[in-house]
C-alpha cells in the first residue's frame, strides 16, 4: 500500500481561540467543511477517543458515510482524527494545526494548516487512481478553510449587531 498526503495553508481572519472554537465542534462540520453534505451523529465537542460520522460528497455525484475518531488534541494547537468510509483510501487522518499571527491591519489571525494523510492499495491503479481524486482533495480543503473563515466573520458581524 503506497501512503500519501496532501496539506494546504490558510490564514483566518479570527484569533486561534475562535477558530479552535468552531473547529472542535463536531456537530458543525455541515456548514464549513467542503465535503461533508451532513453530521450524522456527533458528540459535540471534540474528545479524544469519541467518534463522529458524517456524509460526504466523494468523486463527482459519489456519496459515502465516514466516521471519524478524534485521536489527538493539543489544545489552539493541533487536532488529529482518523477516518474510515473513503474507499480506496484508506487509513485516513485530518490534521488541523494552528498558530497565531497577525492578520490585516494589525488583527489576530490564525495560521491554519489543514493535512490528509492517507493510503491507497491497488499497486499502480491506485497511483492513478491518486493523480484523479488528489485536485479536487485540495480543492476541497482550500473551499474548507475559505468557509471557515466565512462563517466566523458572519458569526462575529451578527453578533456585533
Amino acid at each position: 500500500m503506497t501512503s500519501f498526503h496532501v496539506t494546504e495553508h490558510a490564514v483566518i481572519d479570527a484569533p486561534v481561540e475562535r477558530v479552535w472554537e468552531i473547529v472542535s465542534r463536531t456537530d458543525r462540520y455541515a456548514e464549513w467543511v467542503a465535503g461533508a453534505i451532513e453530521v450524522t451523529d456527533h458528540h459535540g465537542i471534540a474528545t479524544v477517543g469519541r467518534t463522529y460520522a458524517e456524509r460526504n460528497r466523494t468523486l463527482g455525484p459519489l456519496r459515502t458515510d465516514s466516521v471519524w475518531t478524534v485521536v489527538e488534541i493539543d489544545p489552539l494547537i493541533r487536532r488529529v482524527d482518523t477516518g474510515v468510509g473513503f474507499a480506496p483510501l484508506k487509513a485516513v487522518t485530518s490534521i488541523f494545526e494552528f498558530q497565531p499571527v497577525r492578520g490585516a491591519e494589525g488583527r489576530d489571525a490564525t495560521r491554519m494548516t489543514y493535512k490528509v494523510e492517507y493510503a491507497i492499495g491497488l499497486g499502480p491503479v491506485g497511483l492513478v487512481l491518486d493523480r484523479i481524486q488528489r485536485p479536487g482533495m485540495r480543492a476541497n480543503m482550500r473551499t474548507s478553510m475559505a468557509n471557515l473563515n466565512t462563517l466566523i466573520r458572519s458569526e462575529t458581524l451578527n453578533a456585533r449587531h
